[in-house]
């Protein structure tokens, strides 16, 4: 089995909390940090009008301020950055940060922000295509002596790219979602699948997430894994990560008095339907050690992206959660 890895996801807005989530998560073991790559957001705990830093600037500034934890994108909407341009910067990236950058790539699927920001919003099926065929040009930018593709979506000739990535052949890729074509994507090109229900209508549906439960997700690895054998990849060529809002407390009452509070902000009527999901970590400490066992030894996961509400609630994670994973 793969080490167990945990990420902390970085709380946007407020550049030096940031770094000083960053440099928190780095000096209590961590294995990488991310940020998200929107330009606002808006849902039932966000406003659009709240600060929200854009994603490549605020990790590059990350990478100089720390010295081993991993950087990640979670995920970058392939929609906004040209793939060629997209690859210069994360070898750019994977210079400024020693070789510490993965590649967090996704179709992109926030409907308002394209509108918002003047980008086009092709359907669905259409942006996933792109998501496959901009991969073939990141892999071209960071691999190929004079980078050539040309494609129905992008082309590039004798695209020059120096100097290449760090990482050897290229930075890690992990692909965020949930759907049957970005599945096979993954299955093909990744080295980590980020899995998490699809976004199909160009906003978060919270009824939809929560049948993303458990069984539905390993029927999607079983998916992910039969796509694997079709490409001729091995069993263990990609690496299953997971996210989750980390709700936690050292006693029942507590756990469950923010558990009911947190959905009743959220408008969840549903509460056992979000306790179960594999979106949270709730409960007690001993609660969240059982689960992450469960979701490691039942779904293959290795790899947890979690969010967290405080530095505490990173803090007694990794005291008192992490070391009974890693080692």
């Amino acid at each position: 089995m793969r080490p167990i890895k945990f990420n902390v996801g970085l709380p946007n807005g407020d550049f030096a909390n940031i770094v000083t989530f960053a440099k928190c998560a780095e000096e209590l073991g961590y294995y990488s940090v991310s940020i998200d790559d929107h330009f606002f957001m808006r849902g039932m705990t966000s406003d659009p009008t709240q600060p929200h830093l854009e994603c490549f600037t605020t990790l590059a500034a990350v990478a100089a301020s720390t010295r081993t934890v991993k950087l990640v994108p979670l995920v970058t909407a392939m929609s906004y950055r040209n793939p060629a341009l997209l690859a210069k910067m994360i070898g750019t990236l994977d210079h400024i940060s020693g070789g510490r950058f993965i590649a967090g790539l996704g179709a992109g699927w926030f409907k308002e922000e394209y509108d918002a920001y003047g980008y086009p919003y092709p359907s669905n099926a259409e942006r996933i295509e792109q998501l496959a065929e901009a991969i073939k040009v990141l892999k071209a930018m960071w691999t190929q002596d004079e980078p050539t593709f040309h494609g129905r979506f992008f082309s590039i000739d004798k695209a020059y790219n120096y100097p290449r990535p760090v990482q050897k052949p290229h930075p890690p890729i992990l692909i965020g979602g949930g759907g049957k074509k970005i599945l096979k994507i993954a299955a093909e090109e990744a080295e980590v699948l980020n899995l998490n229900p699809p976004v199909t209508k160009g906003m978060v549906d919270l009824a939809q997430a929560m049948k993303f439960d458990k069984d539905e997700m390993k029927r999607r690895i079983g998916v992910l894994r039969d796509f694997q054998k079709a490409a001729d990849r091995s069993a263990d060529a990609v690496e299953l990560s997971g996210g989750g809002f980390l709700i936690a407390a050292r006693d029942k009452a507590t756990a469950e008095a923010m558990i009911q509070a947190t959905a009743q902000m959220m408008g969840i009527k549903d509460v056992e339907a979000a306790r179960r999901s594999p979106m949270v970590l709730v409960g007690t400490i001993e609660d969240i050690k059982r689960e992450l066992s469960w979701r490691i030894e039942n779904l293959g996961l290795t790899y947890f992206f979690i969010n967290f509400m405080s530095l505490a609630d990173v803090e007694m994670f990794a005291k008192e959660i992490m070391p009974e994973f890693v080692h």
